[in-house]
């Protein structure tokens, strides 16, 4: 069982370009900003929105296919889908909406019913089973939506965001409920999500979009290592900034000259990976040893606890991360021009 994937569709102004594969028993995450095209993804895999050109395939299987005239539709794809928000069936009961989705692939009344009782105790809502969806908790409601999706025996699951919705305590709770209900999937799962814990705890390899576009895949260990875009490094607490090396030099797209130590890296296009807590931020220019020196702007301050992340703008945009004790001594506020050092060694870059 595999899922392959290569698709363009155009929706108002976003033009989604995907290849996507994945085998079966694999989750892989698709990580992406608001607006990347992540739910758009989803949607053309369950049959919700046809693709424009390319396939969707499953297990070699056509499920749309534009140039062969081949559409298969939602209600008769192997294909299920947690939504964010879950979208029970307000007037059913739990035990009803569990068993909605094997009556609609013609199983009988009384062995789907049969059938969403076990999910129901597999999920731990085996007295929530007359519950209506009104009666049930955040938590109680994400696993309903679950067992639906899980008693189908789908052969591609589809996850949206399924743990958006629900407060920290009950996420964290969940997440490892629903790491081992994946388990049970015989096929291929991916999970819509953007937030890295998430794809962390759950997801065996990651998928980032940007713009309707792949900008990296592999392990999350492969991603963080080698961020490849200024969001991946936001999510994994990177600076990351894109450029091209030639000679040992590596200039920026906007100009800014960027000096590394590292000088095993070919030259061509490139991204170098600065770490927010080997900024030094001055109020004068220094005159110490470190080799990178920029003028800069001071965007942005955010206190946590016991660090304080700084959002500079200037030839090089960075976020450097202080004590709050040097946030006192410097006496930084939004607006004031400061001057960001980094030290050569502090400095990473490898090919784009």
């Amino acid at each position: 069982m595999s899922l392959d994937v290569a698709l363009n569709v155009t929706v108002g102004t976003l033009a989604l370009e995907i290849e996507l594969h994945a085998e079966r028993g694999e989750v892989v995450a698709v990580l992406g900003p608001n607006g990347a095209g992540k739910t758009t993804l989803l949607r053309c895999l369950a049959g919700l929105l046809a693709i424009d050109s390319g396939h969707v395939s499953l297990d070699g299987v056509p499920l749309d296919a534009p140039d062969r005239s081949v559409f298969v539709a939602p209600e008769h794809r192997p294909v299920s889908v947690v939504f964010q928000d879950y979208l029970l069936f307000s007037h059913l009961t739990a035990l009803e909406n569990v068993a909605f989705g094997l009556r609609a692939r013609g199983i009988r009344a009384r062995e789907a019913r049969a059938l969403a009782t076990e999910w129901l105790a597999i999920v731990g809502l085996e007295d929530c089973a007359r519950a209506r969806p009104a009666q049930l908790s955040g938590g109680q409601a994400q696993r309903v939506a679950v067992a639906r999706a899980l008693a189908t025996r789908p052969q591609l699951l589809l996850l949206d965001e399924p743990l958006a919705a629900l407060d920290a305590t009950t996420r964290a709770a969940l997440r490892r409920e629903l790491r081992t209900h994946l388990a049970t999937v015989d096929g291929v799962r991916l999970l819509v999500t953007h937030d890295p814990v998430d794809a962390y705890a759950l997801a065996d390899r990651v998928v980032v979009v940007e713009d309707g576009r792949v900008v990296q895949s592999g392990t999350l260990a492969e991603v963080t290592a080698h961020p490849r875009s200024r969001y991946v490094g936001d999510l994994v607490g990177i600076n990351v900034v894109r450029g091209v090396l030639d000679d040992g030099r590596f200039t920026t797209d906007t100009g800014a000259v960027v000096v590394s130590a590292d000088h095993d890296a070919p030259k061509g296009a490139a991204f170098a990976a600065i770490r927010p807590s080997a900024i030094a931020l001055h109020v004068d220019e220094p005159a110490g040893s470190a080799r990178n020196v920029w003028a800069c702007t001071v965007e942005d301050v955010d206190r946590r606890a016991d660090r304080v992340r700084v959002l500079l703008t200037g030839p090089v945009p960075l976020v450097a991360e202080i004590t709050p004790e040097a946030l006192v001594a410097l006496g930084i506020h939004d607006g004031d021009r400061l001057f960001a050092s980094v030290k050569a060694t502090e400095v990473t870059v490898y090919p784009a």
